[in-house]
């Protein structure tokens, strides 16, 4: 048993140090100098685009969204507006007060609803798809408020005719409201730079975030239109099309503001979507990959990307297995070596910093030292509380376990001052999961008295980081729960 746990340790660990070495090997790409556009953009081009809503009971931000969408500094005679409309609450009636009075100043404007929600947010966009009149589609969450330039700053690049996808950096118009939408927000903004950045200067595959992008209609269609096999139609599409030889364009420049959820409910919603999703998009495509006949660096990492979300399996088991490791060095001496080469896992830690660090520096190129300390502990203390939630969702991606696409619930809130409680979508529940989650935390408050008990202080960083994080999560879920 002390072997099957102590080569169960190693290989999560080593799993996890050669995913920390492909983000150091992104933020190496990313750091190096290149043009700001695409030699290809055109600020002529002007073609018919159509903008896509889907919608699904927001009371809360459709009209908002619709009010900003029209604001848009595009031709009112290439722009068309589908507005596709899934929802069977007041929202129905809020979208169709709305077209009505756009209609009337002569917007090409239509809310579309279907019989039944088939293929949720993935089928109401094939739907619009067969109707639409623009050669380019323009996607839009519900949470999104897109400057008015957008259209106008991303279209030229597809005057490159082997464009398919343009996708632009989300900004966040509440990061500030508290410690949860900070922390969500230093996540996305490294991705948005770093992670898609370097992906796309590196020729490497690169992915539709769901919202803030552009598509190629032909390209859609070319790929096999919108699937909803799996939880990320976005990530499947996005690998589908770049295996039938489509190029993406990331720019970062332009960035398309979008609220953060503030609920802890809302947020593990998000979360179990997307990693879940990645692990059944992951089973999909990737044997695909491996055939494609692209470089061996490009599959490298497209297997980074697409396995990504198994790194929270990883770090459970690492985490969990890390107490008794302690106890097993304790007994046994001769194990001393492994832990001494267990150090260089250090720079592991130190991939994942830079990548954060470089990711800081692009957003706040001021104060970002400081920003970073006061950050990046508490990022990674409260990625790691994730860790339970989030490996259950990848597992169950893996092993085929199908479950209805949940949307994240939108609040309307910018402000510090505004509440969430009286969110009529927002229904917490005390679940198994936030009371082993509330149980880890304890256990690893034990691991951080076993340092005190052993004598042995080489994990204790570790153990009150996974303490924090679990704590946290466990802490706001049951706060938010009582508050509902």
């Amino acid at each position: 048993m002390e072997w099957i746990i102590v080569v169960l340790y190693c290989v999560a660990l080593l799993a996890i140090f050669l995913f920390s070495l492909g983000q150091l090997h992104l933020t190496w790409i990313y750091t190096r100098p290149t043009s700001a556009k695409s030699k290809d953009f055109d600020e002529a081009y002007e073609p018919l685009v159509t903008v896509q809503l889907p919608i699904y009971n927001e009371r809360y931000v459709a009209e908002r969204l619709i009010d900003a969408v029209v604001k848009l500094d595009y031709p009112k005679d290439k722009l068309e507006i589908q507005i596709l409309d899934d929802s069977n609450d007041e929202t129905v009636a809020l979208i169709a007060q709305k077209v009505a009075e756009y209609q009337a100043q002569g917007f090409d404007i239509q809310q579309i609803q279907r019989e039944d929600r088939k293929g949720f947010k993935a089928g109401a966009l094939a739907f619009g798809l067969k109707i639409c009149k623009g050669e380019y589609t323009a996607i839009f969450d519900s949470d999104f408020l897109p400057n008015p330039d957008f259209i106008k700053r991303t279209i030229g690049y597809f005057a490159n005719e082997k464009v398919g996808m343009v996708q632009t950096r989300w900004g966040h118009v509440n990061k500030d409201y508290s410690m949860l939408t900070e922390m969500q927000a230093f996540g996305l903004d490294a991705h948005f730079t770093v992670e898609q950045g370097g992906r796309n200067r590196s020729g490497s595959f690169m992915n539709f975030n769901g919202t803030a992008g552009i598509w190629r209609k032909a390209c859609v269609l070319d790929a096999g239109g919108w699937s909803a096999d799996t939880l990320t139609e976005d990530l499947d599409l996005s690998y589908r099309a770049q295996l039938r030889g489509w190029q993406f364009q990331f720019d970062e420049s332009v960035e398309s503001p979008a609220e953060l959820p503030v609920e802890m409910s809302a947020i593990k919603s998000q979360q179990y979507r997307w990693n879940k999703g990645a692990a059944e998009t992951a089973k999909k495509n990737l044997l695909n990959v491996f055939r494609a006949k692209v470089s061996l660096k490009t599959k490298i990492h497209a297997a980074m990307h697409l396995l990504n979300s198994s790194v929270f399996v990883l770090l459970l088991t690492a985490s969990v297995l890390s107490i008794p490791m302690l106890y097993i060095k304790a007994a046994n001496g001769n194990l001393q070596w492994l832990f001494n080469l267990g150090s260089l896992f250090l720079i592991g830690f130190f991939s994942i910093a830079a990548f954060y660090f470089v990711g800081l520096k692009r957003i706040a190129p001021t104060h970002t030292k400081r920003l970073f300390l006061r950050k990046f502990p508490l990022f990674l203390s409260f990625s790691m509380g994730f860790a339970l939630h989030n490996a259950i969702a990848v597992m169950e991606g893996y092993l085929g376990f199908k479950s209805p696409f949940v949307r994240t619930p939108k609040f309307n809130i910018t402000k510090k001052t505004e509440g969430w409680t009286s969110n009529q979508y927002i229904k917490p529940k005390l679940t198994w999961g936030t009371i082993f989650e509330g149980l880890l935390c304890a256990y690893f408050v034990w691991g951080i008295f076993s340092a005190w008990l052993l004598n042995d202080y080489g994990l204790i960083l570790f153990h009150v980081m996974l303490a924090i994080g679990f704590g946290v999560i466990f802490y706001h879920s049951l706060k938010h729960i009582k508050n509902a």
